[in-house]
Formats: C-alpha cells, sequence, structure tokens
C-alpha cells in the first residue's frame, strides 16, 4: 500500500508563494533567545557561543549543536515539551505589522487574480513557530524548519528535522512542485513546465542573511524575487547591501510588514506583475498549441 501524500496540482489561478526565513526576518531576535534561554539561566550570547563551540569542536551541524544544546540544559531546569516550546512561541516578539501581513496580501493577490500563499523555510524550530500568532491562525501553508521527535513521555528526546544553508532549497522545490510533505520522494521526479504548479517565476524569498544565501540565489537565478530585509530600528542593512552587490537578492527592505511600508509595496507590485506575467504566459500557451496544432494536419495531410 502506497504512502498518501500531500500533493497539490497545478490551477487555473496563478499562485505566488511567498517564502520567509523567520528569526531577523519576521522577528527582530532569535526565537530561542526570547524566554527559552533565559528559563535555563543562561545569558544568551553565552548559549550562543557553547552551542558553536559544540558544533566546531564536534564537526557537527549547527542546528543540530543548538538543538543538543536545548535539551541537555533543559535538564533539571524545564520539561522540554512540544506545549512548552509552543508557549515559548507565543512570546516571540514580531515586527511592526506582521500580525496583518499575511491576510492583507492574499486579499489583495485575490483582487488581481492570484492566489497568494505563505511559506516558512527556517532553521529555527516548527514547535516555536507553530506557537507565535501567525502560526497559531494558520497563516502559513506549511512551516519547514527544524524540529525534535518525541519520547512516550512528550519530551524532546533527539532531532527530527533539521534544517540549514543550503538544505533550505529543497523544500523551494517542493513548494514549486506541490510536493509538500518531507518525506514524499516524488520532489525528485520530473514535472513538465506546464505541469508545475508554482513557477521559480512566482515564488518571493525574504529573508537577512547568509543562510538564506542558497534560496535567494536559487530563486533569483530562475527569475523569481529575492528580498533581503534588516531591521529599520538598527539600520543594520550592511549585510543585505552586500547581498545586493553580489547580486544575491534583487530588493532591500526595511523588516516593516504595515501597510504602505516600501516591503508592502514592493509585495503588491509583485502580485500586479505576477497577474500580468501569467495573463501573458497563457497567451504564449495558447499560441503555441494552435502552431502545435497547425503543424500536426500540415504532416496529417
Amino acid at each position: 500500500m502506497k504512502e498518501a501524500y500531500e500533493r497539490r496540482k497545478k490551477e487555473k489561478t496563478p499562485v505566488l508563494a511567498v517564502c520567509y526565513d523567520f528569526d531577523k526576518t519576521l522577528s527582530p531576535d532569535d526565537m530561542q533567545a526570547q524566554g527559552y534561554i533565559q528559563s535555563v539561566g543562561l545569558p544568551v550570547k553565552r548559549f550562543w557561543k557553547e552551542a558553536d563551540e559544540l558544533a566546531r569542536k564536534n564537526e557537527m551541524d549547527g542546528s543540530l549543536a543548538y538543538m543538543l544544546k536545548m535539551v541537555r540544559e533543559a535538564e533539571g531546569n524545564l520539561v522540554l515539551t512540544r506545549k512548552a516550546l509552543e508557549n515559548y512561541g507565543a512570546g516571540v516578539a514580531l515586527y511592526p505589522g506582521v500580525a496583518g501581513w499575511f491576510s492583507r496580501l492574499k486579499a489583495y493577490g485575490e483582487a488581481h487574480g492570484v492566489k497568494v500563499e505563505h511559506y516558512v523555510i527556517s532553521s529555527g524550530l516548527r514547535e516555536m513557530i507553530e506557537g507565535t500568532a501567525p502560526g497559531r491562525a494558520g497563516a502559513f501553508e506549511k512551516i519547514y524548519a527544524s524540529s525534535f521527535y518525541y519520547n512516550g513521555r512528550g519530551v524532546a528526546a533527539w532531532p527530527a528535522q533539521v534544517i540549514n544553508f543550503t538544505a533550505k532549497t529543497q523544500f523551494l522545490f517542493r513548494i514549486s512542485k506541490g510536493v509538500l510533505d518531507v518525506n514524499d520522494p516524488a520532489v525528485n521526479e520530473y514535472f513538465k513546465p506546464e505541469d508545475i504548479r508554482i513557477p521559480f517565476r512566482n515564488i518571493v524569498y525574504i529573508g537577512d542573511s547568509d543562510t538564506d544565501i542558497p534560496c535567494m540565489k536559487l530563486v533569483r537565478s530562475y527569475g523569481g524575487h529575492s528580498i533581503g530585509v534588516y531591521d529599520p530600528e538598527k539600520g543594520n542593512d550592511k549585510k543585505v547591501k552586500k547581498l545586493m552587490l553580489e547580486n544575491r537578492i534583487g530588493h532591500i527592505a526595511p523588516a516593516d510588514y504595515r501597510k504602505g511600508s516600501p516591503l508592502d509595496k514592493l509585495l503588491l507590485a509583485i502580485i500586479e506583475k505576477t497577474e500580468r506575467a501569467e495573463a501573458l504566459e497563457e497567451m504564449h500557451v495558447r499560441d503555441l498549441k494552435s502552431a502545435e496544432k497547425a503543424e500536426n494536419r500540415r504532416f496529417s495531410i
């Protein structure tokens, strides 16, 4: 019996996938540093320093190192359950305007004949993202992030999923093909261009740092839209400007998601461009089919 996976087929309405990193993209700080690290009695800088040392000394993936550090530090301090992580997520701060952002873009897309979907691709923790206000409200079609396996007592015991750097890129292909389940091998199957649910030209990737570079470059290389955001309070735009000069991204904006902000105007323009570009693509496909039909008739005579 074959496993039943979540697969989405191409629709008549064009789909625009807006994909986000989370820490320092939707939230101004690392999610673990907004409650969890403080609850185990460690200074935030010390936690990350020791996690980095653990990774370096053991030739260990950075995400695996911080997850192991979380499990170790929880011992004797708290019970690290899914519910506990969701509760920490509920306390995670978000950039201005994030609360109304997702529904507003969906509504604008609908008015322009474009279905807007939101996805998270993060090396942070899925359980914490699920606990945030947009996570609880179901704003995201899918959250691809690192996560724990929980033992029979419901306690985090082992990594279930680890996402970092180039590992993030596989999820762009899953989103593009509509093959959303992380275990579905169909992501490696060939899809005819006309069967691709969301072509890369209709993918937006919003991120802030080096861990986003593979996704940013991939999306931009295939005709999509890569956007580098920075904290508007700190004005730390040096990193994203460097990414711009290196042709990793096409746009820069403060991480301000309020109506009328530069980022808001940029996304509305991308939705409008998608509407027009997909109308042109439909005309092209129609004309191509007409030419192929005429050619087939010529050879059949």
